[in-house]
């Protein structure tokens, strides 16, 4: 059974930082995880995907802000967040996929399991 846990969010000034992190209670050395937000009244985006052998797609909105990593051994992702802006406040979610051999998908509809998210909220 695969269950992921997000930790790290909370509230922050603009221009601040927070580090986000997924706990995976199994080995995702096969899988792709990503990292996805949605904010209220709006739909869930891909903010950041990364594949097994560690390659990094990020959204336009934040490409240079945050950096995606991932720690094999710790079946851990992590999400640093830095130069945040109000509107990166959201909902963060972690999820992950094992259909693609740890290739990411950018369709949110093929990733299988989630976790319950992780508040990030930037003030102006």
């Amino acid at each position: 059974q695969v269950h992921l846990v997000e930790s790290g969010g909370g509230s922050v000034a603009a221009g601040g930082s927070l580090r986000l992190s997924c706990k995976a209670t199994v080995y995702g050395d096969e899988a792709c995880m990503g990292w996805f937000r949605q904010a209220q009244g709006k739909e869930r985006e891909t903010v950041a995907t990364i594949g097994s052998d560690g390659s990094t797609k990020y959204a336009e909105s934040v490409a240079g802000r945050f950096t995606g990593v991932r720690d094999y051994a710790n079946r851990a992702l992590f999400l640093q967040m830095n130069t945040l802006r109000p509107e990166d406040t959201a909902m963060y979610y972690c999820a992950a996929t094992w259909r693609f051999g740890g290739r990411c998908s950018e369709d949110q509809r093929e990733y299988d399991y989630w976790g319950a998210g992780t508040q990030v909220t930037v003030s102006s």
